[in-house]
């Protein structure tokens, strides 16, 4: 089989959950309803933190902008796999499919170093609770943001700019749902050392150094909470951490799935992905606003400005 310059490459096929026509139309419902769930929810959530003065706080903070991050992490599949199930088509353009690796890596990587940062909040409220204005300034806040976007931008850059260098062979049917790094670099009849190089660098240090440091950050937690005399008290403290606790594990939980899987492109590794790219941003408004009496207040004044204004 003779390769062809990446030139010639117009689009990519993606096979996604299932080819019989019959399944489609509840495909479509299913994926629909869970987008509008996850968009609806995380953007109450983020106008809850910017309407309510109270909630204007470094982990509210933090919150709305995870909350923004899991709109466009799931808008980067899920719309574009509505239209190909819609319209009975599976192809994806190159330029579509290098745009939604690019921006499915950036926000993936921010949810990563956003659950970082928001432990390491935790951390300094409950382990040092008389500096923690001092240590969590808005400065620091802004700081710590912006440094998680500057890496996850320059990762997907350089990790995009590298696909763009390969050439295709004549087949190129992703078997997922998404153009995945992994399933395109499959793909590549070129030398893909480099990609390889990269992908295992950064995947190793986008999962072990944020993972290792929420570790720490629960474990000096978990040490605080032992401490605490009186058993409401230890409740009242676990209390502040529980929602991004549930966050974290189910994140990482399902992340750990898709990679732990044999076979990313088997029935088993796309529905992992599905549970770490949609299920889990479609979750974290709930969890948040069951668990938290502040985003309960402040998402019923929101819902009672809207139905004022209506």
């Amino acid at each position: 089989m003779e390769p062809r310059n990446q030139t010639s490459v117009s689009e990519f096929l993606l096979l996604g959950f299932s080819q019989d026509s019959e399944h489609q139309p509840i495909l479509f419902g299913l994926f629909l309803s869970m987008y509008l769930v996850t968009v609806l929810g995380n953007l109450l959530i983020i106008l809850a933190v910017s309407s309510d003065s109270y909630l204007h706080t470094p982990m509210y903070f933090f919150l709305s902008n995870l909350s923004f991050a899991d709109i466009c992490f799931t808008s980067t599949t899920v719309p574009k796999m509505l239209v190909n199930i819609q319209t009975q088509s599976k192809s994806i353009t190159y330029a579509g499919c290098i745009a939604q690796m690019y921006f499915f890596m950036v926000f993936g990587g921010m949810d990563t170093f956003l659950l970082t940062v928001m432990a390491y909040d935790r951390f300094v409220a409950i382990c040092h609770p008389l500096h923690y204005t001092v240590i969590m300034n808005p400065w620091l806040c802004g700081l710590l943001v912006l440094v998680s976007w500057f890496i996850s931008l320059s990762y997907s850059l350089i990790q995009s700019l590298l696909m763009l260098r390969l050439s295709f062979c004549t087949n190129w049917i992703i078997p997922h749902f998404y153009c995945e790094l992994a399933q395109a670099l499959m793909l590549a009849c070129s030398d893909t050392l480099a990609n390889h190089i990269l992908l295992y660098i950064v995947t190793s240090f986008l999962g072990i150094v944020p993972f290792s440091g929420i570790l720490f950050s629960y474990s000096r937690i978990a040490s605080s909470i032992l401490r605490i005399p009186s058993a409401n008290g230890k409740y009242k403290t676990f209390s502040t951490c529980a929602s991004h606790l549930s966050v974290v594990s189910l994140f990482y939980g399902t992340g750990l799935g898709v990679y732990l899987s044999s076979d990313a492109s088997s029935w088993r590794g796309m529905i992992a992905s599905l549970m770490y790219t949609v299920v889990t941003p479609m979750l974290n408004p709930f969890i948040y606003s069951l668990r938290n009496r502040d985003i309960k207040r402040a998402l019923q004044k929101v819902l009672r400005i809207t139905l004022y204004v209506q």
